[in-house]
């Protein structure tokens, strides 16, 4: 089993930046890709952003490209989610996950899930 652990989100202002943290622990060893997932209220899940370390790249959802920025940990348990430039419309619960696909954006093929942390951008 992984356990995953978010921080760091909380209320912005428009224009604002956060970093979001996940912490992985558990049987860390055969989840390739680290992403994250996020979910406003009445609207379906939706990809953000995902870093695999076995496949050496990370890629977005358009919306937020040039503006938020994944990364890992040295010791590859943590990924990060810089977010800059924050709009209202990336007001959402955000969650970690983790999958031992090499690459995907699809929330189906994440077998791990941490509780999320939410993210409030105010205009």
């Amino acid at each position: 089993q992984v356990q995953l652990v978010e921080s760091g989100g909380g209320l912005v202002q428009a224009g604002g930046s956060l970093t979001l943290s996940c912490a992985a622990s558990g049987r860390t060893s055969g989840t390739y890709t680290m992403a994250w997932f996020r979910q406003a209220p009445g609207k379906e899940r939706e990809f953000v952003a995902a870093n695999s370390w076995i496949a050496d790249n990370t890629y977005y959802e358009d919306s937020v490209k040039g503006r938020f920025t994944v990364s890992r940990g040295n010791a590859k348990n943590t990924v990060y989610l810089q977010m800059n430039s924050l709009k209202p419309k990336d007001t959402a619960l955000y969650y970690c996950a983790a999958s031992i696909h090499p690459r995907s954006t699809k929330g189906s093929e994440y077998g791990y899930w941490g509780q999320g942390t939410q993210v409030t951008v105010s205009s």
